[in-house]
């Protein structure tokens, strides 16, 4: 495939759960027009080793947060390591947080806590919240709301249109990540094609979700560029345009990654 110009934000890996040596895959990334890489925090300890992995190579940040499928570990030590790293300057953002109602390996009630919890770190931070909604889309927007958080990405979107027309009118932005590419997502390529040019992202949220033609495979973050592509054809945009929207916006969102 070829690579246009500017380069291209993953905004959302797990480097700390890949096989692979990160330095290995931060390096395909970068040989595939992939310069900048979010790694994405799911709880006090990962978030420190993405920190450790920003500060290791060039062009990786982090986020710092709490995945809620281990809400209910979100005591007052773990909100106090995560409030801590928030203010190194290589975590860009709050989370990754949220509520999963598909799993539920936590307890409703501790998801609601941890996300409320972590909207407040966004605010007092200034750094933009990193959202996991899966079926509990009514009471993830409630909350948003109700906490007044700001500056709020909605990872790997999975909303309907109502969802996505609620989210753009709030100014939230939707990231797209290779289950675009997947034959059944219809809804999400829908959803993509609709976002408004300014408030869309591309992630691959690595090692999950493999684009369609590496389906079995780990997912690495240089296959953003797979989700790029699949966003373009959806937008009627070329990969270059794509690129450049979606960087820029990146870049709007999360200032830190100049």
């Amino acid at each position: 495939m070829q690579t246009p110009s500017p380069y291209a934000v993953d905004t959302h890996c797990h480097l700390f759960l890949m096989d692979q040596e990160a330095g290995r895959v931060v390096s395909a990334a970068a040989a595939a027009g992939v310069e900048r890489l979010v790694c994405v925090g799911i709880d006090p300890a990962t978030s420190r080793r993405s920190v450790e992995l920003a500060e290791s190579f060039r062009g990786v940040f982090a986020t710092a947060g709490m995945h809620p499928h281990t809400a209910s570990d979100f005591d007052g030590r773990a909100g106090a390591e995560i409030e801590e790293l928030l203010a190194d300057p290589m975590v860009v953002g709050v989370g990754e947080t949220g509520l999963d109602y598909y799993r539920r390996l936590s307890p409703v009630e501790d998801q609601h806590r941890a996300f409320r919890t972590h909207i407040a770190l966004s605010r007092e931070s200034g750094k933009p919240l990193v959202v996991h909604v899966r079926d509990a889309w009514p009471d993830a927007m409630a909350i948003l709301a109700e906490e007044r958080a700001e500056r709020v990405v909605l990872h790997c979107f999975s909303g309907d249109a109502a969802h996505l027309a609620e989210a753009q009118a709030r100014g939230y932005l939707t990231s797209f990540a290779a289950n675009i590419t997947y034959p059944g997502a219809d809804s999400i390529r829908g959803a993509a094609a609709a976002s408004a040019p300014g408030l869309i992202l591309a992630e691959t949220d690595s090692p999950f979700l493999p684009p369609q033609s590496l389906r079995g495979r780990p997912n690495e973050p240089g296959n953003v560029m797979h989700v790029l592509a699949a966003l373009a054809e959806t937008r009627n945009l070329t990969l270059q345009q794509m690129v450049e929207e979606t960087s820029a916006a990146a870049i709007r969102t999360f200032p830190l990654l100049r």
